[in-house]
């Protein structure tokens, strides 16, 4: 299955998108590492975009690539035959835009961008995660683009959009998979 129309969210991008938006410690990445297995067992390619909230680094003292980088190359691109890596510094310390790292992706290599973070980014269809033992309220009253919401206490949200078990990866992957057949 490949997923060739646009998302409707996003006009300027021919690859759906989709965000998993939720608190700090509610387990985005566990659910991304369990969910691109089973997209990828139906025959998408996903590609991901995560946003850090602190400062990271890929490179290591030592390596060529940081020397080069340190003296002043505002890209590196390091690559062999197994994968490459793109460094690219921000030429000012500013929060990056979505749109802007989408621009990064080749959309002849994914059918689907998975989003972990940028919870606030406009026009982003997202998947709710919440986790009622951190005791953070909902995300989706206030955001209109919260498609579902996946909680490890399905039984208890009485909202009026989709709830789906945090802790059961396989029915999330069909809810995405429903919800790109939706789009075609």
């Amino acid at each position: 299955m490949h997923a060739a129309d646009p998302s409707p969210h996003r006009p300027d991008n021919p690859i759906p998108i989709l965000g998993l938006a939720a608190w700090s410690g509610t387990g985005k990445t566990t659910l991304l590492a369990a969910l691109i297995p089973l997209l990828r067992a139906q025959g998408l390619r996903p590609a991901l975009i995560k946003h850090a909230h602190h400062r990271f680094d890929v490179d290591h003292p030592g390596k060529d690539s940081h020397v080069l980088r340190e003296a002043g190359a505002e890209q590196v691109l390091v690559a062999s035959r197994h994968r490459m890596a793109l460094m690219v510094e921000s030429p000012e310390p500013r929060e990056p835009q979505l749109e802007e790292l989408l621009r990064h992706l080749d959309p002849g290599r994914t059918d689907l961008v998975l989003v972990e973070g940028f919870r606030e980014a406009p026009r982003l269809p997202k998947i709710e995660l919440h986790r009622a033992a951190l005791g953070r309220p909902l995300l989706h009253p206030g955001d209109a683009d919260i498609l579902a919401v996946a909680s490890d206490v399905p039984g208890t949200l009485e909202i009026p959009l989709p709830v789906l078990d945090l802790n059961a990866p396989q029915a999330i992957a069909r809810f995405i998979l429903d919800w790109l057949e939706g789009l075609s």
